[in-house]
C-alpha cells in the first residue's frame, strides 16, 4: 500500500509510525511516497499562501489522482470542512499534546531575562506566552522543527516553543527545557494527533485503516475541531482547544480559549503581543458524553461567542500557524 507523506523529517517519522502500526495490525506492507507541498517550499507567512491547508492540499490531490492509496497528516493541519471524495479513515492513538520550550542552556520560561526573544509561528502560543510572561518578546518564525531549533543553537533566539510530540518524533526531547501543562498553554485543536485519509470509494482500504483507529482520541479531537469550526476561527485568531476523557466514565471534558492579538502580529518583525493584548482572553470549559463530541464543541463555542470571543477574532490578521511545529 502506498502511503503519501510530506517529505520533512517529522512528517516521514510520523508516517513511518503509522506504516508500522498498520503492518502490525493487518500484515500488509506499506511503502511511503514523499509529496512536496507548497507549505514546505514557500517562506511566506501561511496567511499569504492559504493557511494551514497548504500542507494538506497536495497530499489530497495526489490521493485523488491515485498516486497514493492513503495519506497521513498532522491532524491540526486539517481544515475543519469536509473534503469531497476523501474520508478520515483513522485517528491513531494521540501522542503528547502539550507545547514545549527549548531554550539556551536549558532555561525555563521563568529563568529567561526580560526582553528574551522566543520564536514561534503560532499566535496561539505567542498570546499565551504573553499571559505567562508579559516581558518577553515573541518573534514570528517559519521552517521545520530543525530549522527553528537551529535558531536557538546559533544564538539568534533565546528560545522557541514547539509541540512536544513533534520533538519526540524527530528524537529531540533531550533539548526540552520545560513542558507547558494544558492549563497554562491550551494546545491547538488536534495537536499531537494524526489523521489518516483515503478515498471515500475505497471501502476495502477504509476497513483496513479502521484497525488503527483509536475511538477515545477520535472523540477528543472531534470535540476540539467542532469548537474550532463553530468559532469559524481556523485562520482568524489564536484558538486553543483540548479535550480529555473523564476517568471511569464515557464522558469528555473540553477546554477552550480565544485570545486577542493585534492585526500586525504576522508582519515582518516582532509579534505585537504585550500585556494589554494578552489579557484579552475568553476561556470556557464543558463536559458531555463522548458520543456527543460534536455537540460539546459547538455548545462551548456558543458560550465563548456570547462572552465576546467574536470581538477578539473580528478584524484580526493572524493565522493558526501551528502546523508541523
Amino acid at each position: 500500500m502506498r502511503l503519501g507523506s510530506r517529505r520533512s523529517p517529522m512528517a516521514l517519522s510520523q508516517s513511518g509510525d503509522v506504516a508500522r502500526l498498520l503492518t502490525e495490525r493487518t500484515g500488509r506492507r506499506v511503502e511511503i511516497v514523499g509529496v512536496t507541498t507548497l507549505g514546505d517550499v514557500s517562506r511566506e507567512q501561511l496567511t499569504q499562501i492559504g493557511g494551514t491547508g497548504v500542507f494538506v492540499s497536495a497530499l489530497r490531490e495526489s490521493l485523488l489522482r491515485g498516486e497514493v492509496d492513503f495519506a497521513v497528516h498532522s491532524l491540526k493541519d486539517l481544515p475543519t470542512g469536509a473534503a469531497e471524495g476523501i474520508t478520515l479513515a483513522a485517528v491513531p492513538p494521540r501522542d503528547d499534546p502539550r507545547d514545549a520550550l527549548v531554550a539556551r542552556e536549558g532555561a525555563k520560561l521563568a529563568d529567561l531575562p526580560a526582553g528574551a526573544r522566543i520564536g514561534t509561528g503560532s499566535p496561539r502560543r505567542a498570546a499565551q506566552l504573553a499571559l505567562l510572561r508579559s516581558d518577553v518578546t515573541a518573534v514570528p518564525i517559519r521552517g521545520n522543527a530543525n530549522t527553528r531549533l537551529a535558531k536557538v543553537r546559533d544564538g539568534e533566539l533565546d528560545a522557541v516553543v514547539l509541540a512536544y510530540a513533534g520533538l519526540a518524533r524527530i528524537g529531540h526531547t533531550d533539548l526540552v527545557s520545560e513542558i507547558f501543562e494544558p492549563e497554562d498553554m491550551v494546545p491547538a485543536p488536534g495537536q499531537g494527533a494524526l489523521a489518516v485519509e483515503c478515498r471515500t470509494d475505497d471501502t476495502e482500504l477504509a476497513e483496513l485503516l479502521a484497525t488503527i483507529d483509536h475511538p477515545a482520541t477520535r472523540a477528543a479531537v472531534t470535540a476540539e475541531r467542532s469548537l474550532l469550526a463553530a468559532l469559524e476561527a481556523g485562520c482568524s485568531a489564536p484558538v486553543g482547544g483540548y479535550a480529555t476523557g473523564v476517568a471511569g466514565t464515557e464522558r469528555l471534558h473540553l477546554s477552550g480559549v480565544v485570545l486577542g492579538v493585534r492585526a500586525t502580529s504576522f508582519q515582518p518583525g516582532v509579534l505585537d503581543v504585550g500585556p494589554a493584548a494578552g489579557r484579552m482572553v475568553v476561556r470556557e470549559r464543558g463536559e458531555a458524553d463522548a458520543a456527543d463530541a460534536i455537540r460539546l464543541g459547538y455548545e462551548l463555542a456558543a458560550r465563548m461567542l456570547a462572552l465576546g470571543a467574536a470581538d477578539l477574532m473580528r478584524g484580526e490578521n493572524s493565522d493558526r500557524n501551528d502546523a508541523h511545529d
